[in-house]
């Protein structure tokens, strides 16, 4: 047994399949609910200390605006059809464990999202289908020829993204 599935993991509120029945993402609702007229922002999440500091600062930003909601996502490479059905919610909510908690101690609502797919892609993608007007995310402080041979998340964001990203260093 994978530690991934020894954890507890409450039933996602949607799964999405592609056009062969294949699990390829799914959300869990962690109390938010997208306001009519509020702003929908959408941060990423990996498990790192640089994605906390944009959980922090996303959470103490949407604090002071009017009917914020945040949306996490954690992006998870591909899989097979079978890893996929039992390993991508146990991934995605073991990532986001630390930034779940950073915002229950706000006291700040949440939807986690956990998609497969290449990170810059997915969040630029999913970001599209929410609607949201603002992407966070953090940075890694790749030095400028480690960012030429390896390229970024935050990077690709900030290029596919027609919404405004924050970077949070």
């Amino acid at each position: 047994m994978n530690t991934t599935t020894q954890l507890s993991i409450p039933a996602p509120s949607r799964y999405d399949r592609d056009s062969d029945g294949r699990l390829t993402g799914l959300c869990f609702d962690g109390g938010a609910k997208q306001q009519p007229g509020g702003a929908l922002w959408l941060v990423a999440v990996d498990g790192s200390d640089h994605a906390l500091r944009a959980v922090a600062e996303a959470a103490r930003l949407a604090g002071q605006i009017k009917d914020c909601s945040l949306n996490l996502v954690n992006v998870q490479h591909w899989l097979s059809r079978e890893a996929a059905e039992t390993e991508l919610a146990g991934r995605g909510w073991k990532a986001s464990e630390k930034a779940r908690a950073l915002l229950a101690a706000t006291g700040t609502p949440w939807q986690l999202h956990v998609v497969m797919g290449e990170a810059a892609d997915a969040i630029v993608a999913l970001s599209g289908r929410l609607g949201c007007q603002t992407i966070v995310v953090g940075s890694r402080g790749l030095g400028a020829t480690e960012n030429l041979l390896v390229g970024s998340v935050a990077y690709k964001v900030i290029h596919l993204s027609p919404v405004s990203v924050l970077v949070v260093r």
